[in-house]
């Protein structure tokens, strides 16, 4: 057995169910070892749709994602891919071949395109190449880090010894360490990490615990209006979480790569950020206390800073330590995966319980007066150059937040309300979604206005539904007008805020959401970036609706550059729908909503192929959350 072969197959052992990739001659032999270990190999056109759906597979199903990739050009085919993987923390193995030789063609410094995307670059050896395998499949799930596996040519090809006695121990051993409840997109905490990765290592959530969060609990204790934004690092942690706002009467909103998680609780606030509804914004701005948990609480999700009013004390729970405050100053901040946490907590503003988590605080300073909301949205280049702004003892952050509390009789009576009441209960069931705000329909001159089109689509598309959307002037529609059942419903690959990703994330989360109808949203712009996917939508027979929203330009730019030329940045009509059937999908022009008709028959027939929804929308004005947008440029 070669090394080439034993890596597929040691990886295969430890439980990597699909690969994604272009072959080549260089990564051929790993590829098939894979395979013939029992792995699916699922055939991109592109190596940068194949990271992209490498990537949205690992997101929605919960497990480490596998690319493979040819040497040289296949890895730089896939940097935008991978780069939008790492930022998001994305668990991914990237297998590359490698040239080791600087005269040759395809010689590039893979692990240095690797690393200064935030990726982690390891790659084996003839001696130990079973090992390091394994080693880069437990830093991605332990550290939820993507991570570049080169292969050296010479290297694949050389004999691996007597390794399969030890493959199925060490595969074994990988396989242990992987929760067994990983499985349906759950992003489950990890371990303790590898040394190979420097930094802090996640903390495991069944590890001992060391100490409980006292001063997050007084502070839950003591807030009237308090409000959880749960991010990606809250997946699969509902339930303690819907447990801990009961007791102690906060509302529950999301991030927007997690959008869903609370879907059904009378108390789901839906989206935080820019996508946020109009209640959505008042009741985040009327907080008293907003809890950040497994959330970055960056310019996106807090609206630069605007949701964050003057006065609300801010928490935030992560089990990475440099994720609290890194975008706004905190009052507490508590590291640990936040199941443990919320569980902990819950101990301590209920009749105690005493089974609790692993935790250790993390406090900001005291810096003896309130910070003004523009100082907690202070951009990175500010907050790298004052990290003392970051860690209080446990002391004086209870000081500082029951300072900010003030006494009931410094406040209002309407300060005093608390938000869990009949009267709240029933403005959020009739004003939680978009779709009850009112608006003026724009639809004519041969196009309609998205909003329209959205909620028609929302109305015909089955409920047990996965919704990927690419980027662009388009992308808040399907955010904000299509629900999704729960947070394995939507798959928002924004990390990087490159178009041309929609298709391909599509296709990673329908192969790990087989049960539910997928849905592509796509602009135009992204759509022909990543059209060659279509093929792959096709020949993998899925029943996927694909939705592009045409307005004829890059139409983030039309609407911001509103006084240049504007040549540069639209383009002549195009016939999506034309160029859909030549791949074999069935395919429909809307320009009004009576053309939705067509989706409907589609759905009602046996879906044996893809349906590509060419929308025609209006293109007047840039959708309005786009200057905010903007802001962060």
């Amino acid at each position: 057995m070669n090394v080439a072969a034993a890596v597929g197959r040691a990886l295969a052992l430890a439980g990597v169910d699909t690969v994604f990739g272009v072959v080549g001659s260089g990564n051929y032999q790993v590829t098939n070892a894979l395979v013939a270990s029992g792995a699916r190999y699922v055939a991109a056109r592109h190596e940068g749709g194949a990271a992209t759906m490498a990537d949205a597979y690992a997101r929605m199903s919960g497990t480490v994602g596998v690319l493979s990739v040819h040497q040289g050009p296949g890895l730089t085919n896939a940097m935008t891919g991978l780069t939008e993987a790492a930022k998001s923390r994305t668990p991914l193995v990237v297998l590359a071949a490698e040239a080791s030789q600087p005269h040759s063609n395809f010689f590039v410094d893979q692990a240095g395109l690797a690393v200064a995307v935030g990726a982690v670059a390891l790659r084996v050896s003839v001696e130990n190449a079973v090992q390091e395998a394994l080693t880069a499949f437990r830093v991605a799930w332990e550290q939820r880090r993507t991570v570049l596996l080169n292969l050296p040519l010479d290297v694949q090809a050389a004999d691996a010894g007597d390794v399969e006695g030890r493959l199925e121990i060490l595969a074994a051993m990988a396989r242990d360490r992987m929760p067994s409840t990983h499985a349906g997109g759950i992003a489950l905490s990890a371990g303790t990490a590898s040394p190979v990765v420097g930094g802090a290592s996640p903390l495991g959530g069944g590890a001992s615990p060391v100490g409980v969060p006292s001063v997050l609990a007084e502070a839950l204790s003591r807030a009237r209006r308090p409000v959880f934004v749960a991010g990606r690092g809250a997946r699969g942690a509902r339930r303690e979480l819907e447990a801990l706002a009961d007791a102690t009467g906060a509302l529950l909103a999301t991030s927007a790569v997690a959008k869903g998680l609370f879907r059904g609780s009378p108390w789901d606030l839906d989206i935080s950020g820019g996508f946020a509804t109009p209640l959505a914004v008042e009741l985040i701005q009327g907080a008293d206390l907003v809890v950040g948990w497994g959330c970055a609480l960056n310019m996106w999700t807090t609206r630069h800073g605007t949701l964050l009013t003057p006065g609300t004390k801010i928490a935030q729970v992560d089990v990475d330590p440099d994720a609290i405050g890194r975008h706004v100053p905190v009052d507490l901040g508590v590291q640990g995966d936040v199941a443990s946490v919320a569980q902990a907590v819950l101990s301590l503003v209920k009749p105690p319980n005493t089974d609790q988590a692993m935790l250790s605080l993390v406090k900001p300073p005291d810096t003896g007066k309130d910070h003004p909301r523009e100082e907690r949205s202070h951009p990175p280049e500010e907050r790298h150059h004052a990290p003392e702004e970051r860690h209080r003892t446990p002391e004086e952050g209870s000081r500082a937040l029951e300072g900010r509390s003030g006494t009931a009789g410094e406040r209002s009576r309407a300060d005093e309300e608390r938000y869990r009441t009949d009267e709240m209960r029933g403005r959020i069931a009739g004003e939680r979604r978009w779709r009850d705000v009112p608006y003026t329909d724009e639809t004519g001159d041969g196009r309609i206005d998205p909003r329209t089109l959205t909620i028609g689509l929302d109305d015909l598309l089955p409920a047990e539904r996965v919704i990927a959307t690419d980027s662009g002037n388009f992308m808040g529609y399907p955010a904000m007008f299509l629900d999704v059942p729960d947070e394995n419903g939507f798959c928002f690959t924004q990390a990087f805020q490159s178009i041309g990703l929609g298709l391909a994330s599509a296709i990673g989360a329908a192969l790990a959401h087989p049960g539910r109808l997928p849905v592509a949203a796509l602009g135009d712009g992204g759509a022909l970036m990543g059209i060659s996917e279509l093929e792959t939508v096709v020949r993998l027979r899925l029943p996927m609706v694909i939705v592009i929203y045409d307005d004829e330009g890059y139409g983030a730019e039309v609407h911001h550059f509103t006084d240049g030329p504007r040549d540069t940045i639209t383009f002549p009509p195009t016939d999506f729908a034309a160029i859909a059937r030549g791949y074999g999908c069935a395919a429909v022009t809307v320009t009004a909503a009576e053309d939705l008709v067509e989706v409907a028959n589609w759905l009602k027939g046996p879906r044996d192929r893809p349906l590509l929804v060419h929308a025609k929308v209006t293109k007047d004005h840039g959708s309005w959350w786009l200057e905010e947008a903007f802001k962060g440029h």
